[in-house]
């Protein structure tokens, strides 16, 4: 029987579709992607952008037509009621009950034996108590690195967020806890770990923090073996963090949430720092690793964004000259104190920044790779096709290995040196030609 797991939004999302994937494969079901017909869909869902909704509607509404399907996820916390409405086989697993999903497929195997239907079994599923730290997948099927989630919740409450809404507080894995998972995914051949949470920085924020917990498990951890971090808060990125992050086996790759350049706007939507802050914790990334790739997200038409707020931010992304940008249009979302708010910025200049931005940001990308060639890196390698290896490499570029080891293998990690770039349509938008050593 084919399951299809189809994750919308963050990293967060991908570690809990991974783990609930794994579940199933455990249970003998076959794991395909949407492109392939699937008996059950689980759709784990996003709430941050209204578009991310549009979407998860979208693809509802066709996988219904298909087969069962389960709906879980940020949005199915917030609006229940509303999904069940968009056809017909659906199921809603609200996200407070989502970790329950990995004894899904068990249930069904057993409820097919008795003589169900999969739908019957779906919704005969029972409401057992799970933590959401049970996601612990052994085995990735849509990604070739290892996903290990650490933290979940967020104690903030930006003005424009609901995500605390649907996640509620803050809270951590225990150290213990991550390092013995961290060592058997280790023991297990992934030669890189990508830490995960919904406000990830926020993990143990009140004790030894995200830094303790990294030295931790560098301490622990081979030094063949690589570390990633999703995302990072600002507001709490701190001096033992950074001093953990100049460890060798910490990726130079870093993303990070800021949404406004201007001081003025991070007040009015609630977030905690200000530019200058920002801007010392960048010059020390800089410090401690070599040309970083460092990404950053924005929102452009924050309520109250005036034209000397809008040429702030654009002056920040020009000065600090990011790697790649993330660009949202602000998106009110309902429950927020930003829903409808009176100093709301015209749709049209909105828009009209958001593509002035990703236009910048594009121009700032094709800076970043052209100063990889003839650089060398490091490269875990994801799929083959006709005879050459892609991956990725320590610093997020999509990598083509025309010279790939005899004995390569997914989640290998391999070096390099990159020696041209090559336009191609995809996600990243490139591919670095890389000669293995």
């Amino acid at each position: 029987m084919n399951v299809c797991v189809y994750t919308l939004g963050c990293r967060l999302n991908q570690c809990e579709s991974e783990a609930i994937a794994d579940s199933f494969a455990q249970q003998g079901f076959t794991i395909v992607d949407e492109r392939q017909h699937s008996d059950l869909y689980i759709v784990n869902t996003c709430t941050v952008t209204s578009k991310a909704e549009q979407k998860a509607r979208r693809m509802i509404r066709k996988f219904s037509q298909e087969g069962v399907t389960l709906i879980t996820g940020c949005y199915a916390q917030v609006n229940e009621e509303e999904l069940l409405t968009l056809g017909e086989n659906l199921i809603v697993v609200p996200l407070s009950k989502k970790a329950q999903l990995l004894k899904l497929a068990a249930h069904i195997n057993a409820s097919l034996g008795a003589g169900f239907t999969l739908l019957e079994a779906a919704r005969s599923f029972s409401d057992e108590e799970a933590s959401p730290f049970d996601y612990d997948a052994a085995s990735f099927s849509y990604h070739s690195r290892a996903y290990l989630k650490v933290q979940d919740g967020c104690d903030n409450s930006c003005a424009y967020c609901r995500v605390h809404i649907a996640r509620g507080k803050a809270i951590s894995l225990d150290e213990a806890t991550v390092v013995e998972r961290a060592l058997a995914l280790e023991a297990s051949g992934f030669q890189e770990i990508m830490l995960t949470g919904v406000n990830l920085t926020m993990y143990d924020h009140k004790r030894e923090g995200l830094g303790g917990l990294l030295q931790a498990l560098l301490e622990r951890l081979s030094s063949s073996t690589r570390l990633r971090l999703s995302s990072m808060e600002p507001d709490h990125i701190d001096e033992r963090l950074l001093d953990a992050l100049a460890d060798p086996r910490m990726q130079p790759h870093f993303h990070i949430p800021i949404q406004s350049g201007s001081d003025r706007i991070l007040r009015r939507v609630d977030r905690h720092y200000t530019i200058e802050e920002l801007v010392r914790i960048l010059e020390r990334l800089r410090r401690i690793k070599a040309d970083p790739f460092i990404a950053a997200d924005f929102i452009t038409g924050l309520p109250g964004e005036s034209d000397e707020d809008w040429a702030a931010t654009r002056a920040l992304v020009e000065a600090q000259q990011f790697a790649s940008l993330h660009v949202f249009p602000f998106s009110p979302r309902p429950d927020t104190p930003l829903f409808n708010p009176s100093d709301r910025v015209a749709e049209s200049v909105r828009d009209e920044r958001a593509k002035d931005l990703r236009d910048l940001g594009a121009l700032l990308f094709e800076r970043y790779r052209a100063r990889q060639v003839g650089q060398s890196g490091e490269v875990i390698l994801q799929n083959r096709k006709g005879g050459a290896w892609y991956g990725i490499s320590g610093n997020y570029l999509e990598v083509k290995i025309d010279d790939p080891p005899a004995f390569g293998r997914e989640g290998m990690l391999v070096s390099g040196t990159f020696s041209a770039v090559i336009a191609k349509e995809n996600r990243i938008g490139f591919v670095v030609e890389a000669k293995v050593s």
